[in-house]
C-alpha cells in the first residue's frame, strides 16, 4: 500500500544551510522511506526558525495528498523551533502519532522530543529529530499507519 504514498522531506538545520554539516538525517529518512516503497517527490533544506518551517510546510502541503516529514529542530536548543512553526502550519493535531514517536525510545532522548504531528488539508506532517538514529527510529514507530492515514486524508474510507 505504501508504494502509492508520496513523501516530501524537509531538513531544518542552520548548519546544513551554512554548509558546516551534511544532511545525514535527510539521507537516512529518504533511504528508510524508499525501503518501504514511498515515492520521494520533494526534498528541501531550510534554516531553523518558526517562519521558515511554517512557510515551507504550508507551501509543500498545498494540493498535496501525502506525507511531509521534517528532520531537526525538535529539541531544547535556542534555535529548535520546528514544533512552533509546525503548529502554525497544521490545521489539526495528530497527538497519537506524536506520542507513539516519543515512546519508541522511552529510556533515551525521545523523552526530550517536542515534535508534533498533524494535518494540513490532505497532507500528514510529522516532525522527527535531527539525528540519523532518532529520525529513523521515530519514523519507524508510525510508518505502518501512514499509508492508511494518507488514504483517509485523500477521501478514502475507514476499513
Amino acid at each position: 500500500m505504501a508504494a502509492s504514498v508520496q513523501v516530501k522531506i524537509v531538513t531544518v538545520s542552520d548548519g546544513v544551510i551554512a554548509g558546516t554539516r551534511e544532511d545525514r538525517s535527510g539521507d537516512a529518512l529518504a533511504a528508510r522511506l524508499a525501503v518501504e516503497g514511498f515515492e520521494l517527490v520533494d526534498r528541501r533544506q531550510i534554516a531553523d526558525g518558526v517562519e521558515s518551517v511554517r512557510d515551507v510546510l504550508i507551501e509543500l502541503a498545498d494540493g498535496f495528498n501525502g506525507l511531509i516529514v521534517t528532520t531537526g529542530g525538535t529539541g531544547f536548543g535556542p534555535r529548535d523551533l520546528t514544533p512552533e512553526g509546525t503548529a502554525l502550519a497544521i490545521e489539526r493535531d495528530a497527538p497519537g502519532l506524536a506520542e507513539a514517536m516519543r515512546l519508541c525510545n522511552p529510556n533515551g532522548l525521545g523523552r526530550l522530543s517536542r515534535a508534533r504531528a498533524g494535518v494540513r488539508a490532505e497532507a500528514l506532517i510529522l516532525n522527527t529529530p535531527g539525528s540519523t538514529k532518532g529520525t529513523v527510529e521515530t519514523l519507524e514507530a508510525v510508518i505502518d499507519v501512514v499509508p492508511h492515514a494518507v488514504d483517509l486524508l485523500g477521501g478514502g474510507r475507514p476499513h
